[in-house]
């Protein structure tokens, strides 16, 4: 039984920003995890652990093969699916990804001896903050999937560690369409949320230095491209 994430937890995750036959058939026609993925998909799904959804599973993988990443930084662990998705479709990549949740750290590292049969992966434990400052590689792929009001918190140091080129992927943005309502209609306990996202927004969608793109898959994606060496964000 895992304890971090209730049953009731993650409702966003569950609220389609897409018509619903249409999230169905990208789910059902779509080529599905295999092996121990599909494994670790249906643990998660039973324990109502936010991983990606199949949608998403599908574009990552035609990512990963088509861009062929030597770097990967992944924000947000949980219980290692993304990683272990992004290891097998980019043989060659070096991942390093972060996690604070003591229960997903135990959970990770029991996934990662068991599949990660290249040793691609690293697991960093501790606050993103404080880790992402001791970092000293360079990342051409990196993939946010943590706190959302922290994403715009995080992207100026993420910035600092990517080449001209690299690309950010940072997942659940739309908060199943709040982001695109009035304030006052979110839910007050999602407001903290719904401020740090719109001043995501606000400081990359017209970002001279940067490419953005925002993909309606699962709860959203906002993709970025790295296009100038000094990428100027509003202050925190």
């Amino acid at each position: 039984m895992v304890h971090s994430y209730s049953k009731n937890a993650n409702h966003n995750m569950r609220r389609p920003v897409v018509k619903e036959e249409i999230v169905r058939f990208m789910r059902e026609r779509q080529q599905q995890p295999a092996g121990f993925l599909a494994e670790l998909e249906v643990f998660a799904r039973q324990e109502n652990i936010p991983i990606i959804p199949h949608e998403t599973v599908a574009y990552f993988r035609l990512l990963m093969q088509m861009l062929q990443p030597k770097n990967i930084l992944e924000i947000g662990t949980a219980i290692g699916f993304s990683a272990l998705l992004m290891a097998n479709n980019a043989k060659e990549a070096n991942i390093t990804t972060i996690d604070r949740n003591p229960e997903m750290i135990a959970l990770a590292k029991e996934n990662f001896a068991k599949y990660d049969k290249r040793g691609q992966i690293t697991l960093l434990e501790g606050e993103a903050a404080e880790l992402l400052m001791h970092l000293e590689s360079y990342y051409d792929f990196v993939f946010m999937d943590s706190a959302k009001s922290k994403y715009i918190v995080f992207l100026p140091e993420i910035l600092k560690h990517m080449p001209v080129g690299g690309v950010v992927v940072l997942d659940d943005i739309f908060q199943g369409g709040d982001v695109a309502r009035p304030i006052l209609e979110v839910r007050r306990g999602q407001r903290t949320i719904y401020r740090g996202l719109q001043r995501l927004f606000d400081a990359t969608l017209d970002n001279p230095a940067l490419t953005a793109s925002l993909v309606p898959l699962g709860d959203g994606l906002l993709i970025l491209r790295k296009n100038k060496e000094e990428v100027m964000l509003p202050e925190n």
